[in-house]
């Protein structure tokens, strides 16, 4: 069984058990229990619900495992014979939660 869930404008894709990297929550502290209740689809051997756009009383309920840093982005932007280069990078923070279950 897995879910197609909405979180802080990004679309994951989830199962039970998994854990899943999303945008950093600054607020939340580790341990906290999540609950998605923006479900756009639940998947299962017997039957599939899309919601319009919702799926009605669907949750997803989750635990933070824990915050991070992904690998550093360089952003180089150089203009041919000007003389102009200019080098930048940064790390984007993350979370990972842990998908505790999910209910229809």
């Amino acid at each position: 069984m897995y879910a197609v869930v909405e979180f802080k404008g990004v679309q994951f894709k989830v199962e039970k058990d998994k854990v899943v990297k999303v945008p950093f929550l600054a607020d939340e502290e580790i341990g906290t229990q999540l609950e998605l209740d923006h479900v756009l689809m639940i998947s299962s051997d017997e039957k599939t619900l899309i919601g319009n756009p919702l799926v009605k009383n669907a949750l997803v309920k989750a635990e933070i495992v824990s915050h991070g840093k992904d690998k550093k982005i360089i952003i180089f932007k150089k203009k041919r014979r000007k003389g102009y280069a200019k080098k930048q990078g940064h790390r984007q923070d993350f979370t990972e939660i842990m998908i505790k279950d999910i209910v229809n």
